[in-house]
């Protein structure tokens, strides 16, 4: 399913793949920024406009389904 999307997605088409709303995308962006990337949506930033790499969002995904052990 993901291999069909562009390598880069706009948040708002990630957080339509997660079934999230748009706010709650950059709310996720923002997370990941302030948690040094312990937390939240990965990002890049391509002039001054978020992009989330297809493998990131993947990433997202499995740590979302399997989390790591305590």
């Amino acid at each position: 399913m993901l291999d069909d999307l562009p390598p880069f997605l706009t948040v708002e088409q990630a957080a339509k793949v997660l079934q999230l709303g748009r706010s709650k995308g950059y709310e996720l962006t923002v997370e990941w920024e302030h948690t040094g990337g312990n937390s939240g949506l990965p990002f890049v930033w391509f002039g001054h406009q978020k992009r989330v790499p297809r493998a990131a969002l993947e990433q997202f995904i499995e740590r979302t389904l399997h989390p790591p052990a305590a």
